[in-house]
């Protein structure tokens, strides 16, 4: 069975249109707990992401393209489960992040990218997460929610990110990769750094850290010299975080009057476990994705798993 799956896996990425450009793109993310298990529904349960990605005119001869990105996002959180009677039984809070990003990715000739992006956005009932999470529980037939109304309270959000990424080992037949990844984010709603590899293992040669799928730099106009490339591979990305501030377990500092706050873990892992593909006009993946408990008195202590399915649309 695994055989056929493999085999099904190379036959559909081997369908991608190559030498061809492509100057834009729509992407749509949804993370959630319910991708890795049925009956987990806990901590970070939801997470849905529309960007549009576009070239622009470059015109620093050290960068091999520039890409623009408007982005909605989307996020909730829960206590162990999403129906809590007693506010003395939360374990975290329950929390909602909505916001719009302007983002620039700068692809560097040499193998470097330096991506910067601003958040704009609401953290609380105004995010409508309660609603998200009763709509989503209808579909699935859950029981509805309880105890939202203990949520964090509402505040305006306004976060700046940036992420440094470089290509420090890759092999002669290019079948295997090492890109070390730095993140920043910082601001009123997320404040931590991070470092770690994203290492990559191609069914096939990998495209460069500027033109490949895993960095949403398959973009290319006539500027460059670059074409949209067949990728197939897996990928598995460690991360170390050092965090500062979380407005989603701690309540914002803009309005300190949330019933239920929790402290934070200065120090979380985060491991991605991951496959990505082309296929014609479109970019397929999906993550598993672990990371280390980010908060003290958890009643699960080990750790919170979610999947992340991911699609791209490309567009002339």
């Amino acid at each position: 069975m695994k055989y056929y799956i493999f085999t099904l896996l190379l036959f559909v990425s081997s369908l991608t249109i190559s030498q061809e450009k492509f100057s834009q793109d729509i992407s749509f993310i949804t993370d959630n707990d319910l991708y890795v298990s049925k009956v987990r529904d806990r901590y970070y349960t939801s997470g849905i992401f529309l960007a549009y990605r576009y070239l622009s005119n470059n015109k620093n001869e050290s960068l091999e393209k520039r890409i623009l990105e408007w982005k909605l996002g989307h996020e909730m959180y829960t206590p162990n489960k999403a129906v809590v009677y007693n506010i003395s039984q939360h374990d975290r809070p329950f929390a909602g992040y909505l916001y719009g990003s302007f983002g620039i990715n700068r692809v560097y000739k040499k193998p470097q990218i330096l991506n910067t992006s601003i958040q704009i956005g609401v953290i609380g009932s105004n995010s409508y997460a309660e609603e998200l999470q009763e709509f989503i529980h209808d579909i699935y037939g859950f029981k509805e929610a309880v105890g939202w109304e203990y949520q964090i309270e509402n505040a305006f959000v306004l976060n700046f990110n940036a992420e440094y990424l470089t290509t420090i080992l890759n092999t002669e037949k290019n079948l295997f990769d090492i890109t070390w990844t730095n993140e920043l984010n910082l601001g009123t709603i997320y404040t931590n750094m991070s470092t770690g590899i994203n290492a990559r293992i191609g069914f096939r040669p990998l495209q460069k850290i500027s033109n490949s799928i895993a960095f949403n730099t398959s973009l290319n106009n006539e500027q460059n010299n670059s074409f949209r490339e067949v990728e197939s591979f897996l990928y598995i990305k460690p991360m170390l975080r050092y965090a500062v501030y979380d407005a989603t377990l701690q309540g914002s500092f803009l309005n300190n009057t949330s019933l239920v706050t929790k402290e934070l873990v200065p120090i979380v892992l985060d491991i991605e476990l991951g496959l990505k593909f082309t296929a014609n006009r479109f970019n397929f993946g999906y993550t598993f994705i672990y990371n280390t408990n980010k908060s003290k008195d958890l009643r699960y202590t080990y750790g919170h798993k979610y999947g992340s399915i991911i699609i791209n649309y490309l567009l002339r």
